[in-house]
């Protein structure tokens, strides 16, 4: 991933947050909005001492609110005590000043910061609250361990870094409002305590007090409610929504996450994706990307083919080829029995420099995504192979795999034979891990034409590749693996940014895709009555989408990881290292919800939370 991170200097000048500030006993100004026309100035300011340095006797002191940081500047011929108080100042502390802003001498002029033309001559100090030493300096940019980071978030949260993260988080969501308030949407609250309904993921549960014996669900998505809104006449639909996901975690995955949450009425694919095409425009603009409009699609088999994923980066340029027919009579046994039953050969060429280790290391990875293997090569001078199985193949089979791979001496290759579907996931994988890649620009497109399911070999059952929700498209009269769907996906650089569908407004649809999935029509109406229901009651047409908040905030702020976006993330492993959380409750609490533990956590288990 990658983006243009935008600094607190570039958010200040535009944001109308910073000025003017209701003046009050401790501030009158934005330390980070004085700028060379304040010159002459008295100002008093608030904030935390970002550092302290001594020259000669003149003390200056950067002094850091929300907006940024401004140099204080303290004589000892201004007015000696302050003089002598300033010296005793520490990181960190929080203080109040009152003084003149003054222009810095061209010679010491700091290019780097937005204040740095002027420098404030104090001449009034309050000392506020003094400040232990933190566990990690505030003021400097270094890597820090995540446990370091989420014990002592508060502090985290001081650096420069997680606060332009959480300054642009804001601005995006009145950009989002601004956006869609302008074109006629209404923002909505749907509830945090619903049923548990199958959406893909495990639902976290909450017990139910006046209702021993049952238990809520936190949402997933507001998936349901939201088409409600639509039966109910809303329309035009938006909410910046929690919601919680009971599953691993990962870079780009929290147990509660937020989305933008989008629903339509009397609308298709195109009118979701064209106002959807103007939102996006105008927030990838804050981190100065251009978006040029309409956003290109591409279809899902596309993808698959030519990038073995749905959400593939296409700045990488190893595109995947079809060898089928090069190895169907081939005496290499592998390929051209795997052609004969109808699996694929396929395979994409890289530059880099591959030791035999790192061969070895690609196969077994190939192995651990369930390829049977993982054939490779090193293109030589004239188009012959330096590989394992070279000596199985043609200089015929050699020369044209070289040539429609594109693939130039020096160049490895990396083929798959297996079922297309299998082979397809194995190399887009390969394709990111086989070797560095500088990429530049951005790849942004939607993804369109998904198949409406896919088999779960392991449950032996249909799982919709969306959600169940989704309206199909195609020949319903056919096998539902050849049901296509009106789902679509935004991608930028490789992360998926959200998705979304028509939805299903006919309740007979609904039930005959849900019994598609194995659900039949009794199970259906415990779990779905009040949405088929509700279809019975003059649904309109309608589709949405949801866009994940976090991975776009991250991706804007060029961050990898999406807990640099959040206030208060989890670690990896689920757990809230600054207040303990999970944690055991009370033998009173657990009777008062009628709940008894099978298995009771040791003491150890119980301090786990927090180290």
């Amino acid at each position: 991933m990658s983006g243009n991170e935008l600094g607190a200097k570039d958010l200040v000048p535009r944001d109308p947050r910073f000025a003017p500030v209701a003046p009050n006993r401790y501030r009158d100004r934005w330390a980070g909005t004085l700028r060379p026309a304040d010159a002459g100035a008295q100002v008093r300011l608030a904030g935390w001492i970002h550092r302290r340095r001594d020259h000669g006797g003149v003390v200056f002191c950067d002094l850091r609110d929300r907006s940024g940081l401004v140099q204080l500047v303290f004589r000892p011929d201004a007015d000696p005590s302050v003089h002598q108080r300033a010296h005793q100042l520490r990181s960190e502390d929080v203080v109040s000043v009152r003084g003149t802003v003054v222009e810095r001498p061209p010679e010491t002029v700091n290019r780097d910061l937005a204040t740095g033309a002027i420098e404030v001559v104090v001449d009034e100090l309050e000392v506020l609250a003094t400040s232990a030493t933190p566990p990690f300096p505030i003021d400097e940019p270094r890597q820090l361990g995540e446990e370091t980071r989420l014990r002592y978030r508060y502090l985290d949260l001081r650096r420069e870094q997680m606060a332009t993260a959480l300054l642009l988080r804001d601005r995006v969501c009145r950009e989002i409002r601004d956006q869609l308030a302008g074109e006629g949407f209404v923002e909505i609250e749907t509830p945090i305590l619903t049923r548990s309904t199958p959406e893909g993921a495990r639902d976290f549960l909450v017990p139910a007090r006046l209702r021993p014996g049952t238990f809520y669900a936190l949402p997933q998505s507001p998936q349901l409610y939201k088409q409600l809104l639509m039966i109910a006449g809303y329309e035009r639909y938006f909410q910046i929504a929690r919601c919680f996901r009971d599953e691993d975690l990962r870079s780009d995955r929290q147990p509660e996450f937020t989305q933008l949450d989008i629903e339509m009425a009397f609308v298709d694919e195109d009118d979701v994706i064209a106002t959807c095409d103007r939102l996006v425009a105008r927030l990838l603009a804050l981190a100065g990307i251009e978006v040029r409009l309409p956003i290109e699609r591409v279809t899902y088999d596309e993808l698959m083919l030519r990038y073995g994923s749905d959400r593939a980066d296409r700045r990488l340029r190893r595109e995947i080829h079809d060898l089928s027919d090069i190895f169907r009579t081939s005496e290499f046994n592998v390929f051209a029995k795997t052609v004969a039953d109808g699996g694929c050969v396929r395979g994409f060429a890289t530059a880099g420099d591959f030791p035999r280790r790192r061969f070895d290391e690609l196969t077994e990875r190939a192995r651990e995504l369930g390829a049977g293997g993982l054939v490779w090569a090193v293109v030589e001078e004239g188009g012959s192979w330096r590989s394992p199985v070279a000596k199985f193949l043609s200089p015929a089979e050699m020369h044209s795999t070289v040539e429609r791979l594109g693939a130039a001496p020096g160049d490895a290759l990396f083929i798959v034979a297996d079922r297309p579907q299998l082979a397809a996931s194995v190399l887009g994988a390969l394709r990111v891990e086989a070797a560095p890649a500088t990429v530049s620009g951005h790849d942004i497109y939607w993804v369109t034409d998904f198949p409406m399911f896919e088999w779960n070999s392991e449950e032996q059952r249909l799982d919709p590749l969306h959600h169940p929700f989704t309206a199909p498209k195609g020949d319903l009269s056919d096998d539902p693996l050849t049901w296509r769907s009106r789902a679509y996906d935004l991608v930028v650089d490789g992360w998926e940014l959200g998705g979304g569908s028509i939805r299903i407004h006919d309740p007979e649809l609904q039930l005959r895709v849900l019994d598609a999935l194995g659900i039949g029509e009794q199970e259906a109406r415990e779990k779905f009555g009040f949405l088929l229901d509700a279809l019975r009651y003059g649904a309109p047409p309608h589709g949405g989408i949801a866009f994940g908040l976090d991975r776009l905030v991250a991706l804007l702020a060029g961050r990898e990881s999406i807990r640099d976006v959040i206030a208060f993330p989890k670690s990896a492993s689920g757990a809230d290292p600054l207040t303990g959380a999970p944690t055991p409750v009370t033998d009173a609490q657990l009777r008062e919800l009628g709940i008894r533990l099978a298995h009771v956590p040791s003491r150890a288990q119980e301090g786990a939370g927090r180290s």
